[in-house]
């Protein structure tokens, strides 16, 4: 608490120096580091400071006492939260017997901290498969060992969307001109509804085949079949 309190002395103090939100806020991250206060807050109380409040202490409020934001709550919260993080404001009140505004209070002000989702990533693989993996890899480096021009007969294949635009280079754009004159403007080009894929054959020398997929066309085995029965054409006319 005495943490904040001397932040907001810090606030009025900016106040009466004119600064703005933003700026004070980045002087409070300059000079309290990790324990600087809140955006939200900090906006809050230069906003108060600017209009003409002097007292930097909390007015008193009805309902729950202050008192439950003292330093033995801030640890039981603390200790609650590090048994189970993903408990509600409710649950830790009702845990500790105290107002969701208190926890509230000591959990975003106090402790500093924010409730984040976790970030989705690509589902994991099985045991069997990461065995089945290394196999394979396995054997690929032996058939290199044994054979090193191997990759030299290997045909690999991707395939891209393909936007109908094509953006023009910073470097292109570029114009001379006197100082007085004012500098070109261009607007920014989005990707067009229109798109088109491609398929590309590449070996170790690079592009083999390559063709566009026809628009309304389902990229299905049969069509596939197709595409592979071209491409054998191409390798057998090139040699």
């Amino acid at each position: 608490m005495e943490l904040s309190l001397e932040q907001r002395y810090a606030i009025k103090f900016c106040v009466r120096l004119g600064k703005n939100a933003t700026e004070t806020f980045q002087m409070l991250q300059e000079a309290f580091k990790d324990d600087c206060i809140s955006r939200s807050q900090s906006g809050k109380w230069h906003k108060a400071f600017k209009e003409g409040r002097e007292e930097v202490a909390d007015e008193p409020r009805s309902g729950c006492p202050t008192t439950a934001r003292t330093e033995e709550n801030v640890d039981r919260v603390r200790e609650v939260l590090r048994t189970d993080r993903r408990l509600s404001f409710q649950q830790i009140a009702d845990t500790l017997h105290m107002s969701t505004f208190a926890v509230h209070g000591v959990v975003t002000e106090d402790l500093q901290m924010r409730k984040v989702c976790a970030k989705l990533v690509p589902k994991g693989s099985t045991q069997d498969q990461k065995e089945l993996r290394v196999l394979r890899c396995q054997e690929l480096l032996d058939l290199i060992q044994n054979e090193p021009d191997i990759l030299n007969s290997v045909v690999t294949e991707d395939e891209f969307w393909m936007f109908e635009y094509e953006p023009e280079l910073k470097r292109q754009s570029c114009e001379w001109h006197t100082k007085s004159y004012p500098r070109p403007k261009k607007a920014r080009m989005s990707k067009s509804c229109i798109k088109t894929m491609i398929i590309v054959f590449f070996d170790i020398r690079g592009i083999v085949h390559c063709e566009f997929v026809p628009q309304g066309q389902t990229v299905n085995s049969a069509f596939y079949l197709e595409v592979l029965r071209r491409l054998k054409r191409r390798i057998a006319r090139d040699g």
